[in-house]
Order: structure tokens, then sequence, then C-alpha cells
């Protein structure tokens, strides 16, 4: 899969999510301030096919964020975040015991984390994040893609026998994101994302841009739901607005472990690994939009393929659809 097919795929959603989108920007809205929110984040690869079952298939992502009563002269706000997540990876086939097809191993990844994201009044955040979980049979990855083939009627998978052995799972991941740039009428900005990840599951970095074209007059970085920053007190000066705006955001990404593909430092005796990809690019696309206290969005996502020997080697493409809800 090219870029420009990426952008076509994009480009081509249908009519009515955006019509969705326009009805949501110009309803009724009226400023308040919220400072706790609830939101859920599945990702999978049949958001973009109904034939794709393989690499990155599934992750799910449900967090609870409030904000700190502290108050700071350099701090807009600081973000407090508890989150329960889970990602399985699987090789390009899922319904075979055949270890030559498969290119990947079969892997899963639960966690819980808490993370400190700290927004400046300079239009900069900085976010620390902290996770344990488990990778392999623990996780229960097999019984959860079980769960989702019988709901959709598909073939069950049998190859997860062969998965990542058990490992405990310790991250320490940071976020900083920087404002670069605004038109004069506000609907077009761009900001500088970075991340890095260290621990015994992933090791990695990267860095690349959030480029957005608002419906309306764009929100700053500071209180905008791209950022995960729309939440506020009285301690801070914003109140929550209306957004919608469609979004794109390469990145760049050098990694050094990646415990799904490698198996665990932990526990060596995992059956069939794969030898990492260090460098990856990665593009996402897509609009996200408030309506009332929800918070709504669409992600479709490519990234070259992280490991090598891959049977489909131009790459992998998935659906991200995310939903919140904001608490007073």
């Amino acid at each position: 899969m090219n870029l420009s097919n990426l952008f076509y795929i994009c480009f081509s959603m249908k009519k009515n999510l955006l019509f969705l989108c326009l009805c949501c920007t110009f309803g009724v809205f009226s400023q308040e301030k919220f400072s706790k929110e609830i939101s859920f984040v599945t990702e999978n690869d049949l958001y973009t096919s109904a034939y794709d079952d393989r690499y990155y298939t599934n992750g799910m992502f449900l967090s609870f964020k409030y904000l700190s009563k502290e108050k700071n002269e350099t701090l807009e706000k600081k973000i407090f975040a508890w989150e329960i997540a889970h990602e399985m990876y699987t090789p390009n086939k899922s319904i075979t015991t055949d270890l030559n097809n498969h290119d990947r191993p079969f892997a899963g990844y639960l966690y819980g984390s808490f993370s400190i994201d700290r927004i400046y009044k300079n239009n900069q955040s900085f976010k620390t994040t902290l996770q344990a979980g488990v990778i392999g049979p623990n996780a229960f990855s097999k019984e959860l893609q079980g769960a989702i083939h019988s709901l959709y009627g598909f073939e069950e998978a049998v190859g997860w026998k062969h998965q990542i052995k058990n490992a405990f799972g310790l991250n320490f991941n940071t976020h900083f994101n920087k404002f670069l740039a605004k038109d004069k009428t506000n609907h077009f900005d761009i900001s500088w994302i970075n991340s890095g990840k260290l621990g015994t599951v992933y090791t990695n970095i990267s860095s690349g841009f959030l480029a957005r074209i608002g419906f309306k007059p764009l929100q700053s970085l500071a209180n905008s739901i791209a950022f995960n920053t729309n939440i506020n007190s009285k301690n801070t000066s914003f109140y929550r607005e209306i957004e919608s705006f469609i979004f794109i955001k390469p990145t760049l990404r050098y990694a050094v472990y990646d415990a799904t593909l490698q198996g665990s430092f932990l526990n060596k005796g995992s059956e069939v690994t794969s030898e990492l990809n260090p460098l990856v690019f990665s593009v996402a696309i897509g609009f996200k939009f408030t309506a009332n206290r929800f918070n709504f969005g669409y992600t479709l996502k490519y990234n070259t393929n992280k490991s090598k020997g891959l049977k489909f080697n131009n790459g992998h493409k998935y659906g991200s659809i995310n939903l919140a809800y904001v608490l007073k």
C-alpha cells in the first residue's frame, strides 16, 4: 500500500460521516468546564478491511483522566490518567498451526498504566507514563480473539499455542509535543510530536508532525481533543469548546527492542520469534469532533513493516475509533 492510496482511502470516507461531523460542529454548545474524562479507544484492521486479520490485529484502551488541583506559574494544567489496555498481534494467518505460516509470532500484551501530562503555558506538553503488565498466555489474547471471531462468525484462531511466552512487562514512556505554527485564520496548524519508550516490552524513539485543518478556528495545544488536553477547572483559563477537524500525522520510529516480536529477555523460551525492523515509517489520517459532552474520532493508520520476513511486505493498515465523555 503506497501513500497515495492511503490518502485516497481517507478522503473517500462516506459522506454521512462528514455530514455528522459538520452537524456536530455547528450544534448548540455552551461554554463549561469539565475536569474529568472517561475514554475508550478500539483499534482493529477490520475497521479498514473485512478481509484483513493479521499483525497488529486488535487493541483496546480504557482510561480515566482528571485534573490536578495543583497551581503552577509555568503550567496551564496537569492531567493524571489511569488506563487498562490490551494489544494483540498475530501472523498473516491466525487459523493455521503450520509454523511456516507464522511470519511473526502470536503475542498479547495486557497492562495497566498511570500517566502525568504536564501542559505548559507556552503551548508545549510533556507526558510521562509507567506501564506494568504481562505478555504471553497470561494476557488472555487467545480467549479474547476467540470471542471476537465467534462474534463475527470467523474461523477459530488455532495458532496461539506457539505465542510468545509469559513474561513481566514494565515500561516507562514519554511524549513531548510543541506547537510550531498556524495560519492567520487559525484553520490550519502544525505541531512537533515526539515519544520514547524504555522497558521490558518496547524500547524505541519516534518523531514526527501533527497537522490539523479545522472546520472552525482550532483550539490550542493546551485545550484540544487532538492532544487529550481538553479538560479544565476553575484553575485553568480555558473552557470546553466545539472542535471539528481533520488531521495527518506522519512519524518516523527507530526501535531497539520489541518483546512481542523478539520474545522477552526475561523468558527466552518462545518457540517463534522475528527479527526486528529498526526503522519504521507510519502515517495516521483521520477526523475528530465534539458533540456536547462527547468526543468522537476515526483514524486510518498505516505503518511499514515492523519485522523482517513478513509475507505481506507492503506494510500494515488498521483503523482506530475513539469515544470519550467528560464530567464535571
